[in-house]
């Protein structure tokens, strides 16, 4: 499988995932617990790497993240 890169990054969502996950005074590990009760069986350093923009943030996860931090997910794709 090819992966894609924009500036450097995987995907679109990292920043506003970091952005959000602090706004809400999360850390990383306290997502991943809120992610895994939804059936996304991720890590702590799963988290890290989406929010750096080193791994790709799937259709699903996106809207799993973006349910749990209470946030659009357009906003996390930077379209609103």
């Amino acid at each position: 499988m090819k992966f894609y890169e924009i500036n450097g990054k995987r995907n679109l969502c990292g920043d506003r995932i970091r952005e959000a996950r602090q706004k809400k005074r999360f850390s990383q590990s306290e997502l991943c617990k809120l992610l895994q009760l939804r059936g996304i069986m991720v890590e702590r350093d799963v988290i890290s790497r989406m929010e750096s923009g080193a791994r790709i943030v799937t259709d699903f996860e996106a809207v799993a993240i973006a349910a749990v931090l209470e946030v659009p997910v357009l906003w996390l794709l930077g379209k609103e």
